[in-house]
């Protein structure tokens, strides 16, 4: 495993496997970002999306928290810059990221961590994780797609209660509304996270890239002008393909098919 800088807050370890972890390391401040942090987070993503070898990506706090948000003590240097710039906005370039995000949530994630969270393709959150949107409390405006996502994901009544009332939306009751996707144990939080990473590399990197596209791209569209952008890309995929490249999927099918099945579900 490539190894960073400790002294760094945002750590990126990429291993051999496709994998990289990206880790926010500021534990004694909770995670809690400054404005250099939420440059360097944002660079992270941009460049991981452009390497080859990185399949999935990984995304953690270290300590007890994932993120505490936004650090106050230095708000005006943040908020009062350029909320459209997206070469420091890591929920931006998570969003134009081609490759899967997986956040693996412990502790809580407050505000921006909960926004960071909700930019991701994957939540995996240890039990009695908290979720927290502050905006309406201390009196700041969302502009990393909290107001807009979680009504999406959970339903407006339960999304208006969480963000207009503070009130902490817990991993178990978001996993039940499908914002979280698998709740376990503190201890087995990464290791779940890079199970669900590792069946993924072991996909087509392209075929999962482009689905990944036609999945967040349809989300932003009504039903029936997902169906036909799905069709769309289908035909240009197919259109694209060589003899050879269908030749070699269905070596690949007839090879899968003569094996004898597994009795695991």
């Amino acid at each position: 495993m490539e190894r960073s800088d400790p002294e760094k807050l945002i750590l990126v370890n990429r291993e051999p496997d496709g994998i990289a972890f990206v880790t926010i390391n500021r534990p004694k401040a909770l995670n809690s970002l400054t404005r250099a942090m939420m440059r360097d987070l944002a660079q992270a993503f941009k460049a991981l999306d452009r390497e080859d070898s990185v399949r999935v990506i990984v995304l953690s706090g270290s300590g007890r928290a994932f993120c505490s948000g936004v650090d106050l003590t230095a708000a005006e240097d943040v908020f009062k810059g350029d909320v459209k710039d997206l070469e420091a906005d890591p929920v931006a370039q998570m969003e134009r990221c081609r490759k899967p995000i997986i956040v693996a949530v412990g502790g809580f994630a407050v505000t921006a961590g909960f926004e960071i969270a909700l930019a991701s393709d994957i939540v995996v959150a240890a039990k009695k994780t908290k979720f927290i949107d502050t905006h309406a409390r201390f009196g700041i405006f969302p502009s990393w797609g909290l107001s807009q996502k979680l009504s999406r994901i959970i339903g407006p009544n339960k999304a208006r209660e969480v963000s207009l009332a503070a009130t902490p939306l817990t991993a178990e009751v978001a996993e039940r509304l499908g914002f979280v996707n698998h709740v376990v144990e503190e201890g087995e939080l990464l290791k779940k996270a890079r199970e669900i990473a590792e069946a993924i590399v072991r996909n087509n990197q392209d075929l999962v890239m482009r689905y990944k596209s036609v999945i967040n791209e349809g989300l932003k569209l009504d039903l029936g002008h997902a169906l036909e952008l799905e069709k769309e890309r289908a035909h240009d995929y197919y259109n694209g393909m060589t003899k050879d490249q269908f030749k070699k999927m269905q070596e690949f099918i007839a090879g899968r098919s003569s094996k004898k099945p597994s009795s695991k579900l």
